[in-house]
């Protein structure tokens, strides 16, 4: 029997994981896995430690998988979210969608795994060229680019004596 971690975010104290865990119960018991349910209300990316001990437990082979109910509630980004997953399915570790109803271990999951990380790509090549685009422009402008000269640019630096590996 596969031992699944359930993972449910909130992201205010108004709201409540109650009907995130509901679900994800059922679907558990309907797939026939054994579950620990982790549930967590963080609002900030920096700050998820309920997210982050699920991720050790998984990558230390304690759980053979994880379910969560929207790909939103495990990741902020699309970016993190691929990169996790990525790491998860090398590792042979299950991750399973509830309301996406992905499972990525399947013929089906990988092409939509696929198709989200060249959705990802795509994105981060169009912030690219925006923001190379508004360098160009800023530069055109005569606006001088980089971090503006502080106290920092004062401080005396070690210009020597460093090794080259």
């Amino acid at each position: 029997m596969k031992t699944i971690a359930i993972y449910a975010r909130v992201s205010t104290k108004e709201q409540t994981t109650d009907n995130q865990v509901i679900r994800l119960i059922e679907y558990a018991k309907v797939r026939g896995f054994s579950y620990e349910v982790f549930t967590e209300t963080e609002s900030t990316r920096k700050t998820r430690p309920i997210k982050k001990l699920v991720l050790d437990l998984l990558r230390k082979g304690i759980f053979d998988g994880v379910m969560v109910y929207k790909l939103d509630r495990w990741a902020r980004s699309s970016r993190e979210l691929l990169l996790e997953i990525e790491e998860l399915i090398q590792k042979g570790i299950e991750f399973h969608s509830y309301s996406e109803n992905l499972d990525f271990t399947s013929a089906s999951g990988k092409l939509h795994f696929s198709i989200l990380s060249a959705f990802a790509e795509f994105e981060r090549e169009l912030i690219r060229e925006r923001t190379l685009e508004g360098l160009h422009r800023a530069k055109q402008q005569g606006k001088r680019l980089g971090r503006p000269k502080g106290a920092k640019d004062k401080k005396q630096r070690r210009t020597g004596g460093y090794y080259k590996r």
